[in-house]
């Protein structure tokens, strides 16, 4: 070897991993965490790649052996969470940076809508660069538990984009369904969202998203229909003549800015007030 020395296979993996989770550039409010156990278990051979990375990067590692479904998130707050209070239309929004970032404020490198439907008791669940697995994972904690009337779900965009390894629309299909079913169970009514469009991913660009997006979405709908379960179309009035998104709608052609955000309230909330007039099982 000459020039820097390379690393080995399993740190270029875990790097990957690393990349993918920022889930392009934007890292909503994620604190780096120390990464004391990951750096432990590099040999000693590899130290040197490790001090190159970031402190965001290191943090990455850590979670993937301690915590990869980031339960630690929402875990203090999902405690403190009082139960609902008689009357309350308590709704959790679960999903990734596109649910995250729509309750944060607007700044020059994160495009979030600067408040999150003020007034209402909606509580936000998403966590940025998170797949469908890792959502389920937490799933009890970060809903079934508060005990929310309506859970409104945003995912699968991080699925096809492959942040957490390759994954079939079926197997992406059958994780959406899992939390539908056990959100049911709880009775808590559904509201399923269509992921967004977008044409390519800034950070795993050439993986053709658009068409997968399409598919995806269209078992959505039929599989919210067969099963009493509402599903909130963004997607239409999001895309443009290539399967993207609207370039006035996103920085990045991945995440909303105001305006995409300002589109997308009012669908939820349709959605919202249509699952409440559904019965429960």
């Amino acid at each position: 070897m000459t020039g820097n020395r390379r690393l080995s296979d399993a740190l270029v993996g875990f790097l990957l991993t690393a990349a993918v989770l920022m889930c392009g550039t934007l890292a909503f409010s994620q604190a780096a965490t120390p990464a004391t156990q990951a750096q432990n278990q590099i040999p000693a051979n590899e130290q040197a790649a490790w001090e190159q990375l970031t402190p965001y990067q290191k943090s990455q590692l850590e979670r993937t052996y301690n915590d990869w479904a980031f339960l630690a998130k929402f875990r203090e707050a999902d405690a403190l969470m009082p139960p609902p209070s008689p009357g309350e239309t308590r709704v959790v929004f679960m999903g990734d940076s596109i649910t995250e970032g729509w309750g944060m404020k607007a700044t020059a490198t994160s495009p979030g809508r600067g408040e999150f439907f003020p007034g209402k008791p909606y509580i936000n669940r998403g966590i940025s660069g998170q797949t469908t697995p890792q959502m389920l994972v937490r799933f009890r904690q970060d809903v079934i538990l508060l005990k929310p009337k309506v859970v409104v779900l945003l995912a699968g965009t991080n699925d096809i984009a492959e942040n957490t390894g390759k994954q079939t629309l079926e197997e992406i299909g059958n994780i959406l369904a899992s939390m539908s079913e056990l959100a049911r169970a709880n009775g808590i009514r559904v509201v399923l969202c269509s992921v967004l469009p977008a044409s390519d991913f800034p950070w795993h660009k050439g993986l053709e998203p658009a068409p997968k997006i399409r598919a995806l979405n269209a078992w959505m709908k039929d599989y919210a229909a067969k099963n009493g379960f509402v599903y909130v179309d963004y997607y239409a009035p999001m895309a443009n003549s290539e399967g993207g998104l609207k370039a006035e709608l996103s920085p990045d052609g991945v995440h909303p800015n105001k305006a995409g955000y300002d589109l997308m309230a009012p669908l939820a909330e349709a959605g919202i007030a249509e699952a409440l007039k559904k019965p429960l099982p």
